[in-house]
């Protein structure tokens, strides 16, 4: 039976255009994940987006199936879950 830690996303390592590498909680990301949506036009979101109706679900649903979003022509936004040691 698997380890359910192996599946648990409590923190993300976020990799973005011209800046540093940021650790974010699920609750931080999905925050600039919302934020990032509401700057894009609904018609340049992927297909599976367009369909979802709140920018809160689109970012969870992001979080849930992606680890990457399209902001632009040579821009990037990356997220990884990743376990931190204490």
């Amino acid at each position: 039976m698997p380890d359910y830690l192996m599946y648990q996303q409590d923190n993300f390592v976020v990799l973005e255009t011209n800046q540093p590498e940021q650790f974010l909680t699920a609750s931080e990301l999905l925050e600039k994940l919302q934020q990032v949506l509401q700057g894009i036009n609904r018609e340049d979101l992927p297909p599976e987006l367009q369909k979802i109706d709140s920018v809160a679900s689109q970012a969870q649903y992001l979080i849930d199936t992606s680890c990457e979003l399209d902001v632009g022509t040579g821009q990037y936004l990356q997220w990884y879950a990743v376990r931190l040691e204490k």
